[in-house]
Formats: structure tokens, C-alpha cells, sequence
């Protein structure tokens, strides 16, 4: 079979975008004056507020975590980690506050901490809390409610209470390991992961400039499509229908955390989002799609399938969904009124 040269192959695609960018050059100067172009001013403004004020934290958060994941190992971190159930989940809830990462980044060191010996429930505590309970999360809420503080402390709050009670559930309940992923992969990425960290302290800076922006970049296209969505909704959606929404006693909880689970949005960004509904929505919503997120969204169900059974994350789903769920609803009527 002959192959085409690769400007043939591109001509069935080129050739349509050609006449489709041909058409638009004669046709937009006499359509635009028709348009109202109100709701793209208002789109723009809606979406380089978003991202401009939540970048340099979604930054500071890729550098922490590089800096965690190429000079931490696993075995000091175990070390450091009680045995002790209560103490174990207690002392997981706040880890956060000593290592801050992304729940990216935290699924494949749990998967290894879990194999090397690390209890189920203590991991999952970790997975749970630490996207939120840590100090670059807290700055980012702050600077988002700065005029609303009480949402940060709930925040905060709620956070620790969901992982606890999920924590203590799973090791009331689940007593095989939830991995699927072999020993000799963990081991095959153990040892790559280890010639990295014995790389010479230059190397190792370069190291981590590198998986910073990696991470950066990886996380932002995530940002980006966020503040886009919400954008869109804050611009083309009718403020009649969001408020229909957001006075309903329980739509207003499951479009959130719907939200929050579809927007996918790094835990050290999402609160800027969210404060762009704070007049539409009531706080009780605000706050579950503000915990529910970070904990489990789209992208992180997707890795949390890629290393854990579907029944373990099934499970998962479904505890968090309903103590976030309860947690809210509590937290609205008795602190928030």
C-alpha cells in the first residue's frame, strides 16, 4: 500500500477549514452589528477575573507538590503516620497542613503507601482531607471570602469531620486491599521514582522546575475549561433560572456538587468559582461544592478507577456523597443562619 505524503492526507480536513474561514471573513462584518455583544463583554470579564486571581495559587500549589514528590519519600512519610486507628485518622485529617498536594498528586503516593503497608482508612483520610486542610488551600479560600470568612472556617471544618467519619467507616467495614495494580509495577515505578530523587542537587532542582510546570499545565487546562463553564453560565444563563435553583431546599446541594464533580477543578482554585455564586446560591451549597469537589470529581474518579477496584470506588462515591450531603445541610441551618 502506498502512503500519501502528509499534505494529501491533510486535504479532506484543510480543505473544509479553508472555505469554512473563507465564509466567515465575508460574512462576520455584516453579522456582528446585528449581535449583541453584551454577553461575550460580560463572558470575558467573568472569566479573566476567575482565572487571573486563581493562577498564582494553582502555581504555588504544582510547586509544593513537586518539591513533595521528589524530596519526600514514601517510607519517611509511613514512618511518621500513627498505627493507632483514632490517632492514625486524626493525625491524617491534618497532614495537609504539613505536606500540601493536589489530589492528583496524592493518588499515586497513596497507592504506594497502601502497598507498602499503609492502612486502608488512614490512606483514603488522606486522599480526602489533605486537597483541602492544607495552608495554600486555606489562603486561596480566604483570599475568595475574604468578605465572608465564616466559609472558610466551615470549609476547614467540614472537611475534617467528612474524612474522620469516612476514615472510621472504611475501617469499620473494608478489611481487604482496595488496589488492583500489581507489585511489579509498583515496584518498576518505585525504581524509576528512586534514580530521580539520587540524581545530583542540580539535576534535582531542574527535576522539579520541570514537574512544576508540568503539573502546572496538566492542572490548568482543568482551570481553564472551569472558569470557562463557569463563565458560560454566569454570562448566557438566565440569573431567573439560577436563582429558581439555588432557593430550592435540595436542588441547590445536588447541582453543586454535580458542578464541582464536572468541573473538575484544582482545590486551590475552586473557591474563586465558587464565590462568583455566593448571591445566587445559598452558603449550604456553596460549602458542599467547595468539599464535595476536591474530593471526588471527574478527573480524579477517572484515576481513582485506574488504581483502585470499581467496588472500592463505588463505595467511596457513595459515603462521600451523603456525609458531604448531610454535613452541609447541618452546617447550613446551625451555623450559617
Amino acid at each position: 500500500m502506498i502512503n500519501k505524503p502528509a499534505p494529501l492526507r491533510l486535504l479532506p480536513v484543510l480543505l473544509p477549514a479553508a472555505f469554512t474561514l473563507a465564509c466567515l471573513t465575508v460574512m462576520l462584518p455584516r453579522l456582528l452589528p446585528a449581535l449583541d455583544l453584551s454577553f461575550l463583554q460580560t463572558f470575558r470579564t467573568s472569566f479573566l477575573g476567575i482565572l487571573l486571581e486563581a493562577l498564582p495559587f494553582v502555581l504555588l500549589g504544582s510547586l509544593l507538590s513537586s518539591l513533595l514528590h521528589l524530596f519526600v519519600t514514601e517510607e519517611a512519610l509511613d514512618r511518621w503516620i500513627p498505627k493507632h486507628p483514632v490517632a492514625g485518622i486524626l493525625t491524617a485529617c491534618v497532614l495537609g497542613l504539613v505536606f500540601p498536594i493536589c489530589e492528583c498528586g496524592m493518588i499515586p503516593l497513596i497507592r504506594r503507601l497502601i502497598q507498602k503497608g499503609m492502612p486502608v482508612y488512614i490512606a483514603i483520610v488522606f486522599i480526602l482531607s489533605g486537597p483541602i486542610i492544607n495552608p495554600v488551600v486555606y489562603g486561596a479560600t480566604y483570599m475568595a471570602f475574604r468578605l465572608y470568612p465564616e466559609m472558610v472556617y466551615a470549609r476547614m471544618g467540614l472537611a475534617f469531620l467528612v474524612s474522620a467519619s469516612i476514615g472510621f467507616m472504611i475501617y469499620a467495614t473494608w478489611k481487604s486491599s482496595p488496589l488492583k495494580v500489581t507489585r511489579s509495577t509498583l515496584n518498576s515505578e518505585s525504581a524509576a521514582e528512586t534514580e530521580m530523587r539520587n540524581r545530583p542537587r542540580g539535576s534535582k532542582w531542574t527535576a522539579v522546575l520541570v514537574h512544576t510546570s508540568d503539573e502546572f499545565f496538566d492542572m490548568g487546562k482543568y482551570l481553564l475549561i472551569g472558569c470557562l463553564l463557569t463563565a458560560g453560565i454566569q454570562s448566557f444563563v438566565a440569573k431567573e433560572s439560577l436563582t429558581m435553583i439555588g432557593n430550592g431546599p435540595v436542588s441547590s446541594y445536588f447541582f453543586m456538587m454535580g458542578f464541582a464533580f464536572l468541573l473538575s477543578l484544582c482545590s486551590t482554585s475552586d473557591a474563586f468559582v465558587a464565590q462568583t455564586f455566593l448571591t445566587t446560591f445559598s452558603s449550604g451549597s456553596l460549602l458542599a461544592f467547595l468539599v464535595f469537589g476536591p474530593m471526588l470529581d471527574f478527573k480524579n474518579t477517572l484515576m481513582l478507577l485506574s488504581v483502585f477496584k470499581t467496588k472500592f470506588v463505588l463505595y467511596l462515591a457513595f459515603l462521600i456523597f451523603a456525609v458531604v450531603f448531610i454535613g452541609a445541610v447541618a452546617v447550613d441551618a446551625f451555623y450559617f443562619t
